[in-house]
């Protein structure tokens, strides 16, 4: 799907100043579904997180009914213990009337009979009920391990986002406090740099700085095959007042994001498949546009690199 619209988004940067007005409509409708598809993954993540406490929740439902079959198992043992215990007394008493009374012989023939007859019912349901016992423990001792595999997993992806965003900090120490900040947060790394450092106003095209920033975030990306990369354009709220070749403001932040797929796509080592552009126009400030600060930050690209979950995925499903 991301090699998908990488090439829509590439080929509505190649022909759009050559096509006609429809085929460019329908190549924005494609890009926008396929932008949707995209949103739908990002989701993903919290389903999956979802998933986990219902697991937990599970197991712990499990572990209460092991609890539980444990506590009957053992008012099991003391009652065949009892019976056990009275029937060894009534032999005892057989014995010691057995010369007294043919009656009192009888009767106590009789009651061991049924002593006797009790106690192979008990020792019947000790024993169904430790076969279940033990399916619940194999079970929970199954759910557990994999549960501790999610979660495994889950962690080292998480320390792996980490680790990517001190290498990435750290690729573009030289570029703090010039509009570019790294953070992490919900599983993800966003990267975000303003305008200032990429862009001339209404331009599209990349200055020598900003060019710089890019290709050494590229370095560390080429090292991070299993990661996402979306690169959303944005920009303030003044209205495009350019020399016609933009249709407006959303047009200009996909061709923004657009020229940062292209620098990153120079890098040989990081695959097109894991690349997607996407403008968001003024639609996703972070700042109030009715300040010239506020502006300057809403003015930027935002590069959010998000962890594969095709192991999360697998594991899921196998439980």
């Amino acid at each position: 799907m991301i090699k998908k619209l990488s090439l829509i988004a590439l080929s509505l940067t190649l022909f759009t100043s050559c096509v006609s007005k429809k085929i460019y409509t329908e190549l924005e409708d494609k890009y926008a579904n396929l932008k949707k598809e995209n949103r739908g993954l990002s989701d993903e993540v919290e389903t999956l997180s979802k998933d986990k406490t219902k697991l937990s929740n599970d197991l712990n439902q499990l572990q209460a009914a092991y609890d539980t079959a444990v506590t009957e198992r053992d008012k099991l043992q003391r009652n065949y213990a009892a019976a056990k215990s009275n029937l060894e007394t009534l032999k005892a008493s057989y014995k010691a009337l057995e010369e007294n009374s043919s009656a009192s012989i009888a009767a106590n023939s009789k009651k061991n009979r049924e002593l006797l007859a009790q106690l192979e019912v008990k020792e019947q349901a000790l024993s169904a009920e430790n076969e279940r016992l033990n399916n619940l423990k194999k079970e929970l001792e199954n759910r557990s391990k994999r549960v501790a595999e999610l979660e495994s997993v889950i962690a080292a992806k998480d320390t792996n986002m980490r680790a990517l965003k001190d290498a990435i900090s750290k690729a573009l120490t030289n570029f703090e406090g010039k509009g570019l900040t790294v953070e992490q947060r919900d599983g993800k790394v966003y990267v975000s740099m303003e305008n200032k450092l990429l862009f001339q106003s209404g331009s599209w095209s990349v200055g020598t700085e900003g060019r710089k920033a890019v290709q050494q975030l590229g370095s560390v990306l080429a090292e991070n095959p299993d990661i996402a990369i979306l690169i959303e354009g944005h920009t303030d709220d003044d209205p495009y007042t350019g020399n016609g070749q933009l249709s407006g403001n959303w047009d200009l932040s996909t061709k923004r994001a657009t020229a940062i797929v292209n620098i990153l796509r120079e890098n040989n080592s990081i695959s097109p498949e894991n690349l997607t552009a996407a403008g968001r126009g003024e639609f996703a400030p972070i700042a109030s546009n009715e300040t010239t600060a506020g502006k300057a930050k809403n003015r930027r690209i935002e590069v959010i690199l998000t962890p594969k979950l095709d192991e999360i995925s697998k594991l899921l499903n196998d439980i």
